[in-house]
């Protein structure tokens, strides 16, 4: 009895050192987590206006490195192609707040015109500088100023339906528009479901629907739509709608004939043939879309939809057969390659003469780039540019690659080839309808947006029921 006894105490004295020994472990691996590491951050990559001496950029601390930051900011060089704190910098206030890093912004000042310029943004902490991407820009040789004049183009504020002159006409809600190729603004006038025409001198006329809601393919002038959407030619100059209410895509050829192009009038999500007329015994099923609420067209005679509803942006092949090309139908703010990207209501779509699609993920507030292998990245806005875009709903694309962008803040931007933002016209979350020069102007809700082969750009002034003209000069 008393050999156990002892045997006992052995082995609970085995026991209690084990134990201590592991709190003592786990004493140590705890300390060796919150030891102080190089804070993480990442340089915004969108510069915004851009001037010949001047430029805005900024960056994101993702990781404070378990400690308080003394500095950081932006730093940069004309000819360091990788800049250091030991380069020129801003010294911006310090982000303190461990659980939310809002961006800071940096503005640099006594820049070199025509000059290239190399940043990254910077965080530093006591164990050291962390460095974000290198983002390079080029101020401009004399360039001082980017003028929007803004002017009522078509249309009174009143919501209405009347043909006519200029502000002689009226419109309700339109959200769509496009350019031809002899210069005329095509119109979705969206509450009186039908689309509308202007030409260069105003002369508003409607050239397809009748003012109720419904679906009727034939005859531009007996045909049906409901609340019409985004709009696109293609290069023999038919106009594709993205039906919004009928959940498809409709054709309207040069002669005046309205057909189904996509869809079938019910919402839902299933890629194969664009319509019935297409299937000719094959296994191929239907397309659906839920809500498209815009399109655009290659030069190949591709058509891409922003299929709102679906959270995806889908191709239309020539042959007529639907495929989707990025996104899935869960709505979600993710960067990847064809279906493991995401989107939240895309709205608006372009497309590049190199084939790159462009979307405005409106409930993301990102301008997405999705390239012709279907990689998805964000090129402004989003998580790392919060606030930078509030609800973009539309966009469009020059021939040089400029992209223009309408938001629901009010707002027109242009987001050139270089990277550079610029607010053109309006201001957040100020509406009116007010037209002058750049951010004097006013918009309200503003969803659509369209070029001409002059660079004039045209907006669908939704809430204020009317076509917007913005004609940009450069002041040096």
């Amino acid at each position: 009895m008393k050999i156990f006894y002892l045997r006992n105490i052995y082995i609970s004295s085995l026991f209690l050192l084990f134990v201590f020994l592991t709190v003592g472990c786990k004493k140590s691996s705890t300390t060796s987590t919150t030891s102080v590491t190089i804070p993480s951050v990442v340089t915004t990559a969108t510069i915004i206006d851009v001037t010949s001496t001047s430029a805005q950029t900024g960056g994101v601390i993702t990781n404070l490195g378990n400690s308080g930051l003394t500095a950081n900011g932006v730093c940069y060089s004309s000819t360091n192609v990788t800049p250091t704190i030991a380069d020129s910098k801003t010294s911006d206030p310090v982000v303190t707040n461990q659980f939310s890093y809002p961006p800071f912004v940096s503005n640099l000042i006594n820049l070199t015109p025509n000059t290239l310029y190399y940043i990254r943004a910077y965080a530093t902490n006591p164990a050291g500088t962390g460095y974000g991407a290198v983002v390079k820009f080029t101020t401009s040789s004399s360039l001082t100023a980017i003028t929007a004049t803004i002017t009522t183009f078509a249309g009174n504020g009143n919501a209405g339906y009347l043909d006519g002159t200029g502000t002689g006409a009226q419109f309700n809600n339109p959200q769509g528009v496009s350019v031809d190729s002899k210069g005329n603004i095509y119109v979705s006038d969206t509450y009186n479901n039908i689309i509308r025409a202007i030409t260069p001198a105003g002369v508003v006329s409607t050239v397809a629907g009748i003012p109720t809601l419904g679906y009727t393919d034939g005859l531009a002038a007996t045909a049906q739509f409901y609340a019409p959407a985004g709009s696109a030619f293609d290069s023999q100059g038919n106009l594709y709608v993205a039906d919004y209410g009928n959940n498809m895509i409709r054709k309207i050829t040069p002669a005046g004939v309205v057909s189904t192009y996509a869809g079938n009038g019910t919402a839902g999500y299933r890629n194969g043939a664009a319509t019935a007329a297409n299937l000719t015994g094959k296994s191929d099923t239907l397309s659906y879309f839920n809500n498209p609420q815009a399109v655009a067209v290659d030069a190949a005679g591709n058509v891409y939809v922003a299929d709102r509803g679906n959270n995806v942006i889908r191709k239309i092949l020539p042959t007529g057969r639907v495929v989707t090309i990025a996104g899935t139908r869960t709505p979600g703010y993710v960067d990847a390659t064809d279906e493991l990207a995401s989107f939240r209501s895309p709205s608006g779509v372009a497309v590049d003469a190199a084939g790159n699609v462009y979307v405005s993920d409106q409930g993301n507030s990102a301008i997405r780039k999705i390239t012709p292998a279907d990689v998805v990245t964000t090129i402004a806005g989003g998580l790392t540019q919060p606030g930078l875009l509030n609800l973009p709903a539309a966009l469009t694309i020059d021939k040089s690659g400029n992209l223009y962008i309408v938001d629901e803040g009010g707002r027109v931007f242009e987001y050139t080839s270089a990277n550079v933002l610029y607010n053109l016209a309006g201001t957040l979350n100020k509406s009116g309808l007010v037209n002058g020069a750049g951010t004097a102007a006013l918009f309200s809700n503003p969803q659509g947006i369209a070029i001409d082969a002059n660079g004039n750009l045209y907006v669908a002034d939704q809430y204020n029921n009317c076509i917007r003209k913005i004609t940009i000069t450069v002041t040096n």
